[in-house]
């Protein structure tokens, strides 16, 4: 496993910061070298659970979970949030996941945007299959998962799992 030195990592980011910038990216920034596994590191401990969909690394990383989006927690909190914040936390929260990255590497908020993995099992697909996310499809990411994705949410939905049982709003408008 590659362990960057005190300060690369920050240079690193601050080139594809700029890079997208001079690229006109708005929504995210693509991978420098166009090979996703450059977008960060592949593996890390979960220092903190934000919500259902976000987590910070001991490293100090901020990771988006690709493709999927948990009700809210913090401001107006959503049907399920609560919910689906302890259920990650219950999942990752000082374990050791693996991270794959897609097209691009970062969200407009400056997190890398990751599916990952704990002990061979997809936590992105365990929060959709659990009912605790909807599909969050913002390309050029997620295309060759998205399909897959959209039924394990459908699947959840006719089962009426978690927040489809819990919530009178569709929670994914």
């Amino acid at each position: 496993m590659h362990h960057p030195r005190h300060g690369e990592r920050p240079r690193r980011l601050g080139l594809r910061v700029l890079l997208g910038l001079l690229l006109g990216t708005a929504t995210g920034l693509a991978c420098e070298t166009g090979d996703p596994s450059d977008c960060g590191p592949s593996e890390g401990v979960v220092e903190r659970v934000i919500d259902g969909d976000t987590v910070v690394l001991a490293s100090g990383e901020r990771i988006r979970y690709l493709l999927v989006d948990t009700p809210e927690t913090s401001g107006t909190v959503g049907c399920y949030g609560p919910e689906a914040s302890a259920f990650n936390k219950s999942l990752v929260e000082g374990a050791t996941v693996q991270l794959t990255y897609d097209d691009e590497c970062t969200d407009r908020y400056d997190r890398l945007l990751a599916y990952v993995e704990l002990e061979g099992r997809s936590v992105n697909e365990l929060l959709l299959t659990r009912g605790f996310a909807c599909v969050l499809h913002i390309p050029p990411n997620g295309a060759e998962r998205v399909a897959h994705y959209r039924q394990l949410e459908e699947q959840a939905q006719v089962g009426q799992v978690g927040l489809w049982a819990a919530c009178t709003e569709s929670p994914c408008d």
